[in-house]
């Protein structure tokens, strides 16, 4: 498990568009968030990509990245892009699974094809969802068993705003006895 205020696994991972990402050397003044999705064959992700695309830039002028991050092959990746009309979000692709093990992501087997007659790969990782400070520490994660219900983007613009202004600490970081 992840804890708040600890150093994250590293992540390094080619890109559509912007060379490699590597999370220990990303640039953005506050940190970067993490949007791992499930994949191509998903139309919760193209629809929740989709949000994530239209708050770039009021994530950038709080000083933070962002970048989604799928198991699929750079042609699906690139698939997604252009189905969700991506031209500031950054797409990341071949992420491992035992490097999504190591982030906290559940894994799927394949159902064969989706809603939208769209083959799921074979094994492939639920959605996951993270602020991760420039020190590479987690500040905000969440991780989840299926594709519904995930966090809004405005939210966490919004809790991104309070935490900035008030300097909110990353919270869950006790690890003692309970």
């Amino acid at each position: 498990m992840l804890i708040p205020r600890q150093k994250t696994p590293d992540l390094t991972l080619p890109t559509l568009d912007h060379g490699t990402f590597n999370l220990s050397s990303d640039t953005a003044e506050r940190g970067t968030v993490i949007c791992f999705y499930r994949g191509l064959h998903c139309p919760i992700c193209a629809n929740y990509l989709t949000e994530l695309q239209k708050r770039v830039s009021d994530f950038a002028e709080r000083g933070v990245a962002t970048i989604a991050i799928s198991s699929d092959g750079e042609e699906r990746a690139q698939e997604m892009a252009e189905k969700i009309g991506a031209d500031t979000l950054r797409f990341a692709y071949d992420l491992p699974l035992a490097k999504a093990r190591e982030w906290g992501l559940y894994i799927s087997t394949s159902r064969g094809k989706t809603s939208i007659g769209i083959e799921e790969p074979e094994l492939f990782s639920e959605p996951g969802l993270f602020m991760v400070n420039s020190d590479q520490t987690l500040y905000y994660g969440s991780v989840q068993t299926m594709p519904f219900v995930r966090p809004h983007f405005s939210e966490l613009v919004g809790a991104l705003d309070f935490a900035i202004q008030k300097n909110y600490p990353a919270r869950g970081e006790y690890t003692g006895d309970v």
